[in-house]
């Protein structure tokens, strides 16, 4: 017996040594980067001393965000070229991880922008950021209760907010920057919650507070996310064709995508919901969604932003519905002069827009030219493919372009 209890408290011992050993040599990172620096040997947090969180759980998910994992993808048309403009060839490129929305933008959505700037700004600005509801109007088609309800009825609070021009787009994610900082600031500097106590909700707190200046909390906190934005033309395809669902063993993957989904069919081809459609679109000349009954698309045009089955990174209406404005400035030469690591085209760089004759009215391009995608109720399938991009002045708007935002994803996804 002492022999055996001898051999239990070597073992006890060997253990202890081991963990110890182990939480001596474990190198700080960047979720949780110990008491003091490696640097200078300073502690942390000390009375009037540098503040940061001494752990880091990864930046938080913005609401209605979807964290896309980035990667290598061939960007591109995979559709014929039907109109001959050979404007999206397709190359290989690679996006970094980011945050999306899973839906469009909604009409709710956009009436809470709107009600908080017409308390907080000028009349000016308010009426500035109205959406036109005129888009709907037509002289030889009757959608006047569009122009009057669709923005503002309650039936239509969940449907895609349209009539919005690229710049009102922009200025919205600038809006909801600042409101969703506000409110993580305001909850950092409770602790939480006005009921959440102890020491760490103190400290917590503490920290922030500290650091809240300028109507946020300070960036070094944690406790403020970067900014919504439009996504540039790279991201938007790349989440919309979410070719994650398609991929296996070592980086293989099966198939490339015609659309957001499998196979050529607008269609669910198995499954309890086979035959049910998978996006609204124009089905052809003068059909906008087939006759009555279950197997037509449901909308005659648009439809609620959480409507149709979500692709492999759980985003909806990734094709159909609504168009969305994207960040680039289009130019039909973008994939010869593109940087095959986040590709974006700002401006005319490498592609002056003096190289268009717009001036005598031969082009429509310009700096103000910008991209849009997805297809919408009123298109047919061709533009639904992901690969395929129209152009817009930005500050036009129609009833067939919407938005939704993205987010960079700073750091490790933990």
């Amino acid at each position: 017996m002492m022999k055996i209890a001898s051999k239990s408290v070597v073992y006890a011992l060997a253990s202890v040594a081991l963990l110890t050993a182990c939480s001596k040599n474990k190198r700080p990172d960047s979720a949780h980067i110990g008491k003091s620096s490696t640097a200078t040997g300073i502690a942390y947090n000390a009375k009037d001393g540098f503040k940061t969180p001494k752990s880091f759980k990864g930046q938080p998910t913005g609401p209605n965000l979807v964290y896309i994992e980035g990667g290598r993808f061939t960007m591109g048309t995979l559709e014929e070229d039907v109109a001959g403009l050979h404007d999206n060839v397709e190359r290989t490129v690679t996006v970094q991880s980011f945050f999306m929305d899973e839906t469009e933008i909604a009409n709710v959505h956009y009436l809470e922008y709107l009600y908080a700037i017409q308390r907080d700004s000028t009349q000016e600005v308010y009426e500035a950021a109205l959406p036109d509801t005129t888009v709907w109007a037509g002289e030889m088609a009757f959608n006047d209760t569009y122009v009057d309800q669709y923005l503002r009825y309650p039936g239509f609070r969940m449907y895609p907010v349209v009539g919005v021009s690229w710049v009102q787009a922009q200025d919205y994610s600038a809006w909801r920057t600042q409101a969703v900082n506000a409110d993580l600031a305001r909850k950092a500097t409770t602790g939480g919650s006005s009921k959440k106590k102890g020491k760490k909700g103190e400290a917590q707190a503490e920290v922030a507070q500290t650091q809240y200046t300028g109507g946020r909390a300070a960036i070094e906190t944690g406790y403020v996310l970067p900014d919504y934005r439009l996504p540039t033309e790279a991201e938007w395809e790349y989440a919309a064709k979410a070719l994650i669902g398609t991929q296996y063993l070592d980086e293989n993957q099966s198939n490339q995508r015609i659309y957001p989904w499998d196979g050529s069919s607008m269609r669910k081809s198995t499954g309890r919901k086979k035959g049910m459609m998978l996006a609204n679109y124009k089905r052809g000349r003068g059909d906008y969604a087939g006759i009555a009954g279950k197997s037509n698309d449901g909308a005659i045009i648009t439809d609620e932003v959480f409507s149709y089955p979500p692709n492999d990174f759980g985003l909806y209406n990734m094709a159909g519905n609504v168009n969305e404005w994207v960040w680039d400035v289009y130019r039909p030469t973008t994939f010869q002069t593109f940087s095959d690591l986040n590709p974006v085209r700002r401006n005319g760089f490498l592609d002056d827009e003096k190289n268009y004759d717009k001036k005598d009215n031969n082009s429509l391009i310009d700096n103000r030219a910008r991209v849009y995608k997805g297809g919408s109720w009123a298109d047919v399938s061709y533009w639904l493919s992901p690969g395929t991009r129209r152009y817009m002045d930005q500050d036009s708007s129609t009833a067939t372009i919407g938005f939704r935002c993205s987010m960079i994803a700073s750091g490790r996804k933990r």
